[in-house]
C-alpha cells in the first residue's frame, strides 16, 4: 500500500533521482530484456544473431540507443503496441516481485521518502521504461511518483526505443515534461547524467562506477558529495 505523503508544498523544491544504481541496484532494464529474450529459444538465438554489432554500439554515447534498441526489437518482437508490452512488464514484475523490491537500495529509500515528507518535488527520470520504474517503486510504496523514462515504439514487428532518456535528453524529457523550474537537487550514479548533475543547485553522486569517482570530482563542483549507497561493486563514500 503506497504511504500517504504530503503533496508537494507551493513552490516546492524540483528533486530529480536516477533509478538504475542509484534507487535500483543494477540496471533494471537490462533485467527486463532478458527476460523478454529468454522467453523463447528463438529470441535468445536471434539476440545471439545481433549481438556482435549491437553490443559495440549499446557502449558508446552516441549509438547507444541503437544498441538498446536492438535488444528490445529481439525481446519484443511480435509486440505491436505498448498497451501489450505493458502487461508483459506487468506479468515480468508479478513473477519477480521479492527480488526486485530487494533490489531497491535501503539508503536510497531513506533518502528518497525524506524528500517526499518534506513536502519537496520529487521526480525520478530514467533511462528504464518507465512502466518498469513506476512499477517497481510501487512494490515499495511509491508507486505515485512520477516517473519519466525511456519511451518504447513500434518498430520493425516489435518494439524499438523512440527517445532516450539519457544524457542531454534526459533534461529536455524533464522539461518537456512541464517540470520548468530549477532542478534543486539531483542524485545520479552515471556519468551520461552530467547534464543533470549540471542543472541541479545541490547535484549529488551515488554508487559511481570506482574509477568515476575522480572524474566526478574535477568536473562537478568542489564539495560535492559522491556517496556509496549500497549498489554492488560501486564507489563514493560511506554514507
Amino acid at each position: 500500500m503506497t504511504a500517504a505523503y504530503p503533496p508537494p508544498r507551493d513552490e516546492a523544491p524540483l528533486v530529480v533521482f536516477d533509478f538504475d544504481h542509484t534507487l535500483y541496484d543494477g540496471d533494471s532494464g537490462s533485467h527486463l530484456f532478458k527476460w523478454l529474450i529468454d522467453r523463447a529459444w528463438w529470441r535468445r538465438a536471434l539476440a545471439l544473431l545481433l549481438a556482435p554489432v549491437a553490443g559495440p554500439l549499446v557502449a558508446f554515447l552516441p549509438t547507444r540507443r541503437a544498441g538498446i534498441s536492438a535488444f528490445v526489437w529481439a525481446g519484443t518482437v511480435g509486440v505491436h503496441d505498448r498497451t501489450t508490452l505493458e502487461v508483459l512488464i506487468g506479468r515480468y514484475v508479478a513473477l519477480h516481485g521479492h527480488a526486485l523490491q530487494a533490489r531497491l537500495l535501503p539508503r536510497a529509500l531513506e533518502v528518497f521518502q525524506k524528500h517526499r515528507a518534506h513536502g519537496d518535488r520529487v521526480l525520478v527520470a530514467t533511462g528504464a521504461p518507465p512502466e518498469l520504474a513506476r512499477a517497481i517503486l510501487a512494490l515499495a510504496g511509491h508507486g505515485d511518483v512520477p516517473v519519466i523514462g525511456t519511451l518504447l515504439a513500434p518498430r520493425l514487428g516489435g518494439m524499438g526505443a523512440r527517445r532516450h532518456c539519457h544524457h542531454a535528453m534526459k533534461m529536455a524529457m524533464i522539461r518537456a515534461a512541464g517540470y520548468a523550474q530549477p532542478v534543486a537537487q539531483a542524485y545520479s550514479d552515471s556519468s551520461a547524467d552530467l547534464p543533470l548533475l549540471q542543472a541541479a543547485a545541490r547535484p549529488v553522486v551515488v554508487n559511481p562506477k570506482p574509477g568515476r569517482v575522480a572524474w566526478f570530482r574535477r568536473v562537478l563542483p568542489a564539495g560535492t558529495p559522491i556517496l556509496h549507497w549500497g549498489s554492488r561493486g560501486r564507489g563514493g563514500d560511506p554514507a
